[in-house]
């Protein structure tokens, strides 16, 4: 498959109340993924509102004015279809795939809850939900091993008052805080046509997209005045290492080292991309083959290193590593800071570089191989950088990363002079 990085169509407009709607036509099965990016996530969270846009995230699910409580789910899967959301900092997404055959009833079913459904919001649905979420957080967070260090790492990188200070799932506090009334304004606030991306690929025409979009999209009102959110582009450096050590009921000791880079879709960060995929994507990693392979420091299938796509802010990348057994959580932690180190002064090879380049690359077309990958992807771009045809960008950037940008970008922004180290060791047994 060819390096352009979307080799399939793509057709756009943007309805009168401001909706954007994206087509990426691809005959090749009778399926369709439709797939709509709200921007807004809990960095457009006000103080005392964090948790909204997730909670959303939930209660979307849970009736609109012509769409009866889980009927959506009904709809959706009884036509052959899947369907699923996710909330980040940045955005909301809402998503379904289904038979080419029933794109209408995917549309309509999403301008139903985008229009309809604060009308349709009761108490009794936010009170369910606020307990779902709960439940939610102690099932994924909070009574899992290491499940809070996101929690515990986003205030480390992101002083107080910036918009990626806390993470998605919020303050139980303020969400038990708002009221009926409070919800309801922040859904006709930011979940409008205006503020959207529309995005269908697969077994579809684009002019009869459109088409039907206008017909269910299209009496929905502009919003209009859509608050942006704060700007978090400037993160000052402290120049002082920020360290966190936690006792907990953990099996074993693990270090999280973490920086922050440059903002999802620009050079800086498609340079951490890769620089991430060397130091720590598999067997044939720094990470694995220093702290796993040689010293035998850490835990093979417990080290790695990833960025997080942030788009608004300097963008984390994380090096992570659980300790074999007799192994202190000083030790390890120093011995990832030394591979973190090394790529600015030991020169990335030709063999790591191309490794990381195909592991990007086949990562990259595995999402670009479905048409629910390449709905969320188009829907990004449209969403983060105005223009899905940007799309094409990423994978031309990753492959066209030197060793030097790499160790230009370690000794720009992951010295130990701002490195966040966030440190789990085991309760003692009595």
């Amino acid at each position: 498959m060819p390096d352009s990085g979307y080799p399939w169509p793509i057709e756009t407009t943007r309805l009168d109340n401001g909706l954007r709607v994206v087509v990426s036509e691809d005959r090749t099965a009778p399926a369709v993924a439709v797939n709509l990016w709200y921007d807004v996530g809990s960095r457009h969270e006000p103080a005392g509102q964090t948790g909204f846009a997730h909670l959303f995230e939930h209660l979307m699910f849970e009736g609109s004015v012509n769409v009866a409580k889980t009927e959506h789910m009904k709809l959706i899967q009884g036509s052959g279809g899947s369907l699923n959301a996710t909330t980040n900092p940045d955005r909301t997404n809402y998503f379904e795939t289904v038979p080419a055959e029933h794109l209408e009833l995917a549309l309509w079913l999403e301008a139903d809850r985008m229009g309809g459904l604060v009308p349709a919001l009761t108490q009794e649905t936010l009170d369910n939900q606020r307990d779902v979420v709960k439940n939610e957080r102690r099932q994924r967070y909070e009574n899992v091993p290491y499940g809070d260090a996101w929690l515990r790492l986003l205030p480390l990188l992101y002083p107080p008052g910036h918009p990626y200070h806390h993470a998605t799932i919020g303050s139980m506090a303020d969400l038990n805080a708002a009221d009926l009334a409070t919800f309801q304004a922040f859904h006709q606030t930011y979940y409008a046509p205006d503020n959207a991306v529309l995005t269908v690929a697969g077994d579809a025409v684009p002019a009869e997209v459109f088409a039907l979009a206008d017909k269910y999209f299209g009496a929905i009102p502009a919003r209009g005045d859509i608050p942006a959110a704060p700007d978090g582009r400037a993160v000052p450096a402290t120049g002082r290492p920020a360290v966190e050590t936690v006792t907990a009921e953990v099996p074993a000791p693990r270090v999280y080292v973490a920086h922050r880079t440059h903002p999802f879709g620009t050079l800086g960060y498609d340079v951490a991309t890769v620089a991430a995929t060397v130091l720590g994507s598999g067997r044939g990693s720094r990470l694995y083959q220093r702290l796993a392979d040689g010293e035998r420091l850490a835990q093979p299938d417990l080290v790695g290193a990833y960025g997080v796509d942030l788009a608004h802010a300097p963008a984390p990348l994380i090096a992570t590593a659980t300790a074999r057994p007799g192994v202190t959580a000083e030790r390890l932690a120093a011995g990832v800071a030394e591979v973190v180190d090394e790529l600015a002064t030991v020169p990335v090879t030709a063999a790591e570089l191309d490794r990381a380049k195909a592991l990007l690359s086949t990562a990259w077309w595995r999402q670009m191989s479905t048409v629910d990958g390449r709905a969320d992807v188009l829907g990004r771009y449209a969403t983060q950088f105005g223009d899905p045809a940007r799309t094409a960008e990423r994978l031309p950037a990753w492959l066209s990363v030197t060793a030097e940008q790499i160790a230009e970008l370690a000794a720009d922004v992951l010295g130990a002079a701002d490195r966040v180290t966030l440190t789990y060791l085991p309760e003692e047994t009595p």
